[in-house]
């Protein structure tokens, strides 16, 4: 029997989990024919994320349970849940409800028919409109500035076979840009897409350092045109300098006591080019602190404990005592 493991990253989500765990069991269900396995891992909650979890657990041995040490962040701890999953096809779900569950079987349909990668995206979203048009002027620059094509809204929610896992693996980035690696990989997809609903519980995690940091990935690790955009301006900010100074000496010598060059411009030309700089050494930065994590070759994620991966995958059969109190049916 071939395994389905479905992997779930979460970070104080105690009013969505049990919900999902409810409606990720429900669906497979109606798949007796495969082995199944949910991995969730816990980015160090604060809130009674763990707690629930632990009862999810003990009541079902197909839940597995990762608790970080810290939190490791959005980008390393769910890709470690993913280098730990065991299943023959892996998806990828986040907790919030915001990727919707209720895609899954369309999914595995999809991997049936032979497809190593189904993608999810969104076709539109019920966050705030000004939010979601800057969202779609993002991924627009990203796949305008990549050497490889890049799917526009699609933020990793999806199925991958293991061979798409395995080769997620052998890139052996510690600090991987999930989309970007799967836009490179290249292999046959099948696109679903879906309306993103509003969170119904709890408050999103992600705030402007966040965003920011999942940004400038995506845009360093697709694409060298920041840089050589920055060459090109330097030359042409050189060419345009020495123009205007040629100019200036030549009105000089022209009128050469009715010309008074001034202190204005020149100061305007200083600001202008240190501006100029100033924002490339920025870019130039950040390739640079990119090489510099990946240099130091750290883990993914600390692991404070696990439960239930001495366990295999098995079917989803009725649960042998109670679920954990307190269901939330979404």
């Amino acid at each position: 029997m071939k395994t389905i493991s479905i992997v779930t990253h979460a970070y104080n989500e105690e009013d969505n989990i049990e919900a999902l765990y409810l409606r990720v069991r429900e669906i497979m269900q109606a798949y007796p024919k495969y082995l199944m396995e949910h991995i969730f891992i816990d980015n160090a909650s604060t809130d009674s994320t763990v707690a629930i979890l632990t009862r999810i657990a003990a009541a079902d041995h197909n839940v597995k349970v990762i608790v970080n040490a810290r939190n490791f962040g959005h980008i390393r701890s769910p890709i470690h849940a993913l280098m730990q999953a065991r299943g023959d096809a892996i998806i990828g779900l986040a907790s919030d409800f915001q990727e919707p569950p209720d895609l899954i079987p369309e999914m595995i349909a999809a991997w049936e028919e032979g497809y190593k990668m189904i993608l999810c995206v969104k076709r539109s979203s019920g966050e705030n409109g000004l939010f979601y048009r800057f969202r779609k002027l993002y991924y627009r620059t990203v796949e305008s500035l990549s050497s490889v094509e890049t799917i526009q809204n699609y933020t990793g929610f999806g199925m991958y076979d293991r061979q798409v896992v395995d080769l997620v693996r052998a890139f052996n980035d510690p600090y991987p840009y999930f989309r970007g690696i799967i836009a490179e990989i290249g292999l046959p997809n099948k696109r679903l897409y879906f309306d993103q609903p509003a969170r119904k519980r709890g408050i999103s995690k992600n705030n402007f350092y966040t965003l920011y940091d999942i940004a400038m990935l995506g845009i360093i690790s697709t694409s060298k045109v920041p840089l050589r955009l920055a060459v090109f301006t330097g030359f042409l900010g050189a060419i345009i300098s020495f123009l205007t100074a040629a100019g200036y000496l030549f009105a000089k010598l022209i009128m050469w006591h009715n010309f008074s060059v001034g202190v204005a411009p020149m100061l305007i030309g200083i600001f202008f080019l240190m501006s100029i700089q100033m924002v490339f050494m920025g870019i130039l930065g950040e390739y640079v602190g990119s090489i510099y994590t990946k240099v130091q070759q750290r883990p993914y994620a600390v692991e404070r404990e696990r439960l239930n991966f001495e366990y295999p995958p098995a079917p989803v059969l009725p649960l042998s005592g109670p679920i954990p109190p307190h269901q939330i049916v979404p």
